[in-house]
């Protein structure tokens, strides 16, 4: 049995409201990013909200359990936070669902093709890091 000031849930609030503001609106940016990455291949989604419940542990229990209890990513917020990391075929999933939109993408010739330069530079650089944080930040479950 874990020690509450050990636990992953446990509140780190700031005695500072303007930093709990911070936080809140830094985590809550986050979710809008995660949020998008449901409907834009190629962006994470899960990294994101990993970071929006790392800001709102700081800031409001209120919106952290509001985030670690959402039916269709909170598990795995909540496995991720309590070190249990996520299954291997969903990372697998992940790592080939980032590679071949992130590709497609920033590839000239493809059918869903970024023409903005820009935009193309920031999506690999976004999938990149995407790819390099679940492959390497993220444990594997057995």
């Amino acid at each position: 049995m874990q020690d509450n000031h050990q636990s992953p849930h446990q509140m780190k609030k700031s005695k500072y409201l303007l930093i709990r503001l911070f936080w809140i609106l830094l985590g809550s940016v986050f979710v809008g990013i995660g949020t998008l990455g449901i409907f834009v291949p190629g962006l994470p989604t899960t990294v994101f909200m990993i970071l929006a419940a790392t800001c709102y542990i700081r800031s409001s229990e209120k919106l952290y359990r509001w985030l670690i209890k959402n039916k269709i990513f909170g598990k795995y917020i909540k496995d991720y936070r309590e070190g249990k990391g996520m299954p291997k075929k969903a990372k697998i999933v992940a790592l080939s669902m980032i590679t071949l939109f992130v590709g497609l993408a920033v590839i000239p010739f493809s059918p869903i093709s970024i023409p903005n330069i820009f935009v193309r530079i920031t999506v690999l650089i976004v999938g990149i890091i995407g790819f390099w944080y679940v492959s390497y930040r993220v444990p594997s479950q057995k």
